[in-house]
């Protein structure tokens, strides 16, 4: 085995002093009613240098209780966690600049990546000749996890009976690198090794984990029982998941290696929506040319997930949201999108990890490239086309809002010389880590992935990335046999540098400069092209202008092509774009014929008849698109006639280019552009997603022309025409939803219509009756599909038809005028008929909700946000309480309601489920309050110290929600200090180089500082005593709407002898240790005891705020169940019309504050200071594996 180790230093480099063989994590006890659990692991370590003194491993909001080395010696550990609260000490400074060099500092200091971990364990004396000889070293540790604030998520709902009776359920969930959060690891994806797993649930439950199950064990009384789990295959600790609760079991009948598991009662729709799943599994078997890597496959569906889906070795967890009934249409395109997105993650990403977080776009991109391909072989071509096109303009709308997506920033070095500790220039926090990424950045990350990963399928063709991927397989599967060879795992990790030296040498190309241009460089190509036709010359003249000055925007230089499409026929042309300006002159291959008709050839082959007399006599040009196969990433503004656009709308097949035509009409209101969008939408060739836009356009033209022209009634008449009876149009046929195209424009003719107006401004009322008499008569009794999703858009159909009130607001229904009255009752009616006969995922209310606001936002109705708080109470079904909070967002923005704003704020800090946390602030995001610099009543002290201590300390184990919070405020006030807070008191210092004056001047932890000695203050917690305090001394006025619960005073401490002990910081990028530093508030300090005084050359420990006989001992956290209630529902009532709510209001949810559990406040420079004793410094000798 030494020998072995000795050529992996050579193979493989490691950045940790030893090399994890296989763990083993053990979970001996479930807890439902505290919300705990309780276990051990054994980390089997292989040292690779022999003057090993310290092992530093990840383990956040986990109690450890003890650790020993190879079951005979005991040894000391520290725990310290420097993300608990990431700018200390840091004297008011309330700016982006700041904070974002502290969490990457922070983060940084933890980091398993540079050698650093949360939990240090120092190898007894006793031990080292096992490090010197190089030996295996196995490290036993017991810990604990209390009320996880991230990490694991339990689900209790209310009732009676037992939790298995109650669905009650837990599971692993975060973001990248959060196993940690659960059980002690090495939480990064470069240390893969073999895994044996156990976890003794009660007898009613089920534990679910990764691997193979090989044995269920029950313990003697019969009341619990063990599962045991192996994963031979080398996997990483981020893709360890767990499972548990009272599922329905579901395996597929041509699969049994696949495995699916429910929630009680959902067994039925399960099979239906996992009824494809196999389809999948041979699809990419006959693709990849490879076998699944794995011996079993789980699909878990839970309830409040994390994510839509989340997906680790041999296991999926997904939302329970995904399953749906036969009768159900819409839902199917995403859940199949999901599930298929979930399993090509077991090829790249959980079998092949990548090697640094610089290459985790090939993991995400290939997978998602894989799972586009299926699609594209179940949905066709044209949804695949219609996805890549949306995908690129959501792309490129966020890269020129916020910069450049950069993939890899070196990808031809090692990525261990990539992290150099500064922030790209355009973004406001570091990209270099998962943990401190803006989620929507992640998320178009992913995006871009994909998207350079089909750039490179068209340069080098599919077959041949296809081979590519095969060779990786193959690579890793020859790796993952080799179980006592630990070097050759490195074949498991996929790098950028590896990858496109595959690339290049299966292709033979070069493809330097598109890696230079797509991958290591942020930002899009953006053109701008005009033509002119020579008559006399025969040719068009094109020009492209490119803007590269502008954010986001990057020059293009390389070959573009042009498609002309002429009377005799498509014709395709390459520019060689070298400037800003690019000029070509392109000669047509036919010429005019005046009042010839002949057909057209298409670019398809198909030959179409065309009526010529709206083009130009003299040319022959139909019309012009650029870079039709989307080959760039790039963003495209033609200028051409309107008879163009409308030509390339009718006779154009490609669906991009008649999305693009439909867009462009927009701005041509005329009647043949109506004409046009007439023709498409009753075309039944035409792809149904087209017809939808032509639809919305349609609606925006006929406003454009409402002097001239009659919308409704011309629109009117194509629903008519469409969906009325042969014998009397007038009369809607039932509703019949076998064609599925149909179907979908059934849904959005009534939308457009409720957007159209008259030369007054309002809609018509044959509008408004035509609307409420589809409803009365929505007949579906014969129809096998729901119809909920045709009644929803109904309802906001009607919401659309509403305008501005012309008199004041109204407080009483009687006063109302007719046609809003009509609207309100229906609404109300369908609203309460919801609460009887709920419909799939209960999408009436959600437009019912909706509906509302719009009434209120009109001065219909009193703006009164008690309905909408009470449907978005913890209890309702997600899509209820997105909506509710996004009618309380929309209402904070249009009253500038400082009440309402701190209620969500309280709602995101204390929401039991963690992605209604996330949806929030994302609200928040997407609709913020008031502008950047702009002067508004909200924009006060309380609320950026609100933020602030939210972001710094208030969700140090949910990082998705920590980088939620930094969003709002970079939205809101940017990367400076916002210009609501008072001057900091020390006031202004100008600097005359740089020619600009700093606030608070303190250096931030990337800049450099001299060397002296920092005193920490070291003692055991039984010496810790807390004085009670006040509740109501807070540092800010208990009446403003800002205060948060998180930012009360903690106590201080009292009883500390001045114990002191002078370390040294020689590195200007390690984070120095805090005095007296924080405690992880969502699990109590970890016990050291005297092994803290013998670490005196270790950072300070974390020093806990609570007294440890306040805690559970180890054994008494095994004890059982209990229960809690929510109210039940009840009925409101707007004027005389009775208006549904959720349940009664409950009393305030419980604080995050008002548990003990809180930061603790930077210490006052202007308090009083009390003179420190004299005590004698020691001197520490730093070790040579030391890492402050």
């Amino acid at each position: 085995m030494n020998r072995v180790m000795k050529k992996a230093d050579k193979a493989q480099f490691s950045p940790r002093p030893f090399k994890l063989s296989h763990q083993i994590v053990c979970i001996t006890g479930v807890n439902f009613a505290k919300k705990s659990i309780v276990g051990f692991v054994e980390l089997h370590l292989l040292p690779l240098k022999s003057d090993l003194k310290r092992i530093r491993i990840n383990c956040k909001q986990c109690r450890v209780y003890r650790v020993t080395i190879n079951d005979i010696w005991e040894a000391s550990f520290i725990y310290s966690d420097p993300t608990l609260a990431i700018c200390q000490n840091d004297n008011k400074q309330r700016n982006l600049h700041f904070y974002s060099d502290c969490h990457q500092t922070a983060v940084g200091s933890v980091d398993p990546d540079q050698a650093n971990g949360e939990l240090v364990i120092r190898i007894p004396d006793q031990a080292l000749f096992i490090v010197k000889d190089q030996r295996m070293l196995r490290v036993s540790i017991e810990f604990s996890v209390e009320r996880p604030q991230g990490g694991l998520h339990f689900v209790i709902p209310d009732g009676e009976g037992s939790y298995a009776k109650r669905s009650a359920h837990m599971f692993s969930c975060g973001v990248e690198n959060a196993s940690r959060l659960w059980f002690p690891c090495v939480d990064t994806y470069s240390e893969p090794c073999t895994w044996k797993l156990e976890f003794t649930v009660d007898k009613a439950m089920t534990a679910v984990s990764c691997g193979e199950l090989v044995d269920t064990v029950y313990t003697p009384d019969l009341k619990k029982k063990t599962f045991h789990y192996t994963l031979t295959v080398p996997t990483a600790a981020p893709n360890i998941a767990i499972a548990v609760g009272p599922f329905e079991i579901f395996v597929d009948p041509t699969m049994p290696e696949v495995t699916h598991f429910c929630l009680p009662g959902l067994k039925p729709i399960l099979v239906h929506s996992t009824a494809f799943l196999h389809e999948a599994f041979e699809f990419y078997e006959d693709t990849l040319a490879a076998t699944y890597p794995y011996s079993c496959y789980k699909q878990v569906f839970v309830d409040e997930a994390f994510a839509e889906f989340q997906s680790y070795a041999t296991m999926s967890i997904l939302n329970t949201n995904l399953l749906h009934s036969k009768y159900i249409i819409d839902q199917t395109f995403v859940s199949r999108r999901c599930m298929v997105n979930a399993l090509t993650e077991q090829y790249f990403g959980s079998y092949i990890s990548p090697n640094s977080w610089y290459d985790s776009w090939l993991t995400r991109g290939i997978s998602r490239y894989l799972c586009n391909i299926f699609l594209k072989k179940m949905f066709g071509t044209n949804e695949y086309r219609y996805h890549i096109h949306k995908d690129l303009k959501l792309l490129c709308d966020y890269e020129q809002t916020v910069g450049g997506i950069i993939l890899n920033p070196d990808p031809f070095h090692d990525p261990s010389t990539l992290r150099t500790g500064k922030k790209p220039p355009h973004l406001y926090f570091p990209s270099d880590n998962p943990h401190t990424i803006s989620y929507a950045y992640w998320r178009l990350f992913g995006t871009k992935a994909h998207y350079v990963m089909r750039l490179m399928e068209i340069r080098i063709g599919q077959e041949l990335l296809l081979k590519v991927f095969n060779k990786l397989l193959s690579l890793a599967t020859s790796a993952s046999q080799q179980k006592f060879m630990l070097h050759s795992w490195g074949n498991m990790l996929i790098s950028t540098s590896g990858f496109l030296k595959s690339l290049s040498s299966v292709s033979g190309k070069d493809l330097a400069s598109f890696v230079e241009q797509w991958v290591t460089h942020g930002g899009i190509a953006q053109f701008h092209g005009t033509f002119h036709f020579n008559r006399k010359r025969n040719v068009v003249e094109l020009e492209l202008r490119q803007d590269p000055s502008r954010p986001g925007i990057n020059k293009y230089v390389g070959p573009l092509k042009v498609t002309i499409q002429e009377l005799d026929g498509s014709f395709e042309h390459t520019l060689q774009v070298e400037e800003n300006s690019t000029k070509g002159e392109i000669t047509c291959h036919s010429k005019s014929r005046r009042h010839k008709k002949k057909k057209i050839p298409l670019l398809n082959g198909e030959e179409v008849d065309m009526d010529l007399n709206s083009m130009d006599a003299d040319s022959p040009v139909l019309w012009i698109r650029v870079d039709t196969a989307m080959t760039l990433l790039r963003q495209v503004f033609f200028e051409q006639p309107d008879f163009q656009w409308q030509y390339q709308l009718r006779y154009e097949r490609d669906i991009v280019a008649q999305i693009e035509s439909i867009d462009a009409l927009e701005g041509f209101p005329s009647m043949g552009t109506i004409s046009a969008l007439t023709d498409i939408i009753q075309d039944t060739r035409a792809f149904y997603r087209v017809r939808t836009r032509a639809v919305q356009c349609f609606a925006k033209v006929a406003n454009k022309l409402m002097a001239s022209f009659s919308g409704h009634t011309a629109l009117m008449s194509v629903f008519k025409q469409m969906y009325g009876s042969h014998s009397c149009p007038d009369i809607v046929k039932r509703n019949n939803f076998s064609n599925f195209p149909a179907y979908f424009l059934l849904k959005e003719i009534p939308k457009a219509l409720g957007t159209i107006r008259n030369v007054h401004s309002i809609c018509p009322r044959e509008c408004l009756n035509f609307l409420l008499d589809l409803i009365k008569y929505c007949d579906n009794k014969k129809n096998h599909y729901s119809d909920n999703y045709y009644r929803a858009a109904l309802i906001d159909a009607l919401g659309r038809t509403v305008t501005p009130a012309v008199s004041t607001v109204n407080t009483s229904v009687d006063n109302l005028i007719p046609e809003t009255k009509l609207i309100l009752e229906e609404v109300v009616r369908c609203l309460n008929l919801e609460k009887i006969l709920p419909a799939y995922q209960y999408t009436v209310t959600v437009s019912c909700l909706r509906a509302i606001r719009i009434l209120q936002k009109n001065g219909h109705l009193p703006s009164d946000s008690s309905l909408f708080q009470s449907y978005a109470q913890y209890g309702h079904f997600i899509t209820v309480r997105e909506v509710a909070m996004e009618c309380l967002a929309d209402i904070v923005k249009v009253e500038n309601n400082g009440d309402i704003l701190s209620w969500l704020l309280d709602l995101a800090e204390s929401d039991p489920a963690p992605y209604m946390r996330h949806k929030i602030l994302s609200l928040l995001i997407e609709n913020p309050p008031f502008k950047q610099r702009e002067t508004s009543q909200l924009s006060t002290e309380p609320l950026v110290e609100r933020l602030w201590t939210c972001m710094n300390s208030g969700c140090s184990h949910d990082c998705r929600l920590r980088c939620d919070v930094v969003d709002p405020i970079h939205k809101l006030y940017g990367i400076s200090r916002p210009g609501c807070l008072p001057l900091p008191e020390l006031g202004m210092v100008l600097n005359l180089k740089e020619k600009k004056t700093v606030l608070n001047v303190q250096p931030s932890p990337s800049e450099s500082f001299e060397e002296e000695p920092l005193r920490v203050k070291v003692e055991p917690m039984e010496d810790i005593s807390i004085e009670p305090f006040d509740p109501d001394q807070r540092k800010r006025k208990p009446s403003s709407p800002m205060v948060s619960p998180l930012d009360t005073k903690m106590p201080r401490l009292e009883g500390l002898d001045d114990a002191f002990v002078d370390v040294v910081i020689k590195s200007e990028d390690e984070r120095p240790p805090t005095p007296g530093g924080l405690s992880d508030y969502g699990a109590p300090p970890t016990p050291g005891g005297d092994s803290i005084k013998e670490e005196e050359s270790i950072a300070s420990p974390s020093i806990g705020m609570l007294d440890d006989s306040s805690r559970e001992s180890f054994q008494s956290l095994r004890s059982n169940e209990g229960s809690v209630s929510r109210p039940a529902g009840d009925t409101a009532s707007i004027g005389s019309v009775e208006l549904p709510v959720g349940p009664e209001e409950p009393s305030p949810p419980a604080s995050v504050g008002s548990d003990s559990r809180a930061a603790t406040p930077s210490p006052d420079p202007n308090g009083p200071k009390k003179k420190k004793k004299k005590s004698k410094k020691h001197k520490v000798k730093k070790e040579p594996n030391d890492n402050p």
